[in-house]
C-alpha cells in the first residue's frame, strides 16, 4: 500500500495514522514516485527512477524522444501499466511533461516539473 504525500510529508488520518492509497491512486503515487526519484539516486536499487531531471540539458529539439524513453524506462517494471503518451511542455524558463497512462484499462494522467 502506498501512502498519500502532501508537500513532501505524509497525511495524517486524524486517528494517529497516515493515510493510505489504493487502486488508480496508489498506482498514481507509485508513477510519481519513479518519475520523480532521480535514477541511481538509491545505491541499492540503481534502477528505481527516471532520468527526467536531465532533459534540460538536452537540445529542445530532442526533449520528446528523451523524455519518452526515460519513462518508458523509469516504469518499465509495471507489467499492468501502459505508457500511451508522454508530451513536453516549456514556457519562459518551465519545463513540464504530460504523461498518459493505461492500468487495467483505466486511463491516468500526470504532470509533473522536470
Amino acid at each position: 500500500m502506498e501512502l498519500l504525500l502532501k508537500n513532501r510529508d505524509y497525511v495524517p488520518n486524524g486517528a494517529g495514522g497516515v493515510v493510505g492509497l489504493a487502486g488508480a491512486e496508489e498506482m498514481l503515487a507509485l508513477v510519481l514516485f519513479r518519475l520523480t526519484a532521480r535514477r541511481g539516486a538509491f545505491p541499492f536499487l540503481p534502477e528505481l527512477g527516471s532520468r527526467l531531471y536531465l532533459l534540460r540539458n538536452a537540445k529542445p529539439s530532442q526533449w520528446e524522444s528523451l523524455a519518452r524513453q526515460y519513462v518508458a524506462e523509469a516504469l518499465s517494471g509495471e507489467q499492468s501499466l501502459a505508457v500511451t503518451d508522454v508530451v513536453v511542455y516549456s514556457e519562459n524558463d518551465r519545463l513540464w511533461v504530460e504523461v498518459s497512462l493505461d492500468w487495467n484499462g483505466q486511463a491516468m494522467t500526470t504532470r509533473l516539473d522536470v
